[in-house]
């Protein structure tokens, strides 16, 4: 429930900005889709800045895995799963 009330939220302060700039709402498409864009965007700076608050390093490895599948709405890449080479037919029956 609180993640509805917080989506109310930003669309209410949404809609004020909308009505301050003067834009019609629902936005034409070009301006909808640049402020989502804006949006997604602007989600990545939060956890950037508390990289670069942390000393850690901003590599272009962690962009891609972290940041880009959020922006562009690609599932990230899963890690490789390593598991243990199946036993021999010898292993199995101990000889």
């Amino acid at each position: 429930m609180k993640l509805y009330l917080v989506s109310l939220g930003a669309g209410i302060l949404v809609g004020i900005i909308y009505a301050l700039l003067q834009v019609r709402s629902p936005a034409p498409p070009a301006i909808a889709l640049v402020g989502l864009l804006g949006m997604l965007i602007g989600e990545q700076v939060v956890p950037t800045a508390r990289r670069i608050m942390a000393g850690e390093p901003i590599t272009v490895a962690w962009f891609r895995s972290e940041c880009i599948p959020k922006i562009s709405g690609a599932p990230p890449e899963s890690p490789k799963v390593v598991t243990a080479a199946e036993p021999t037919a010898g292993e199995k029956d101990g000889t």
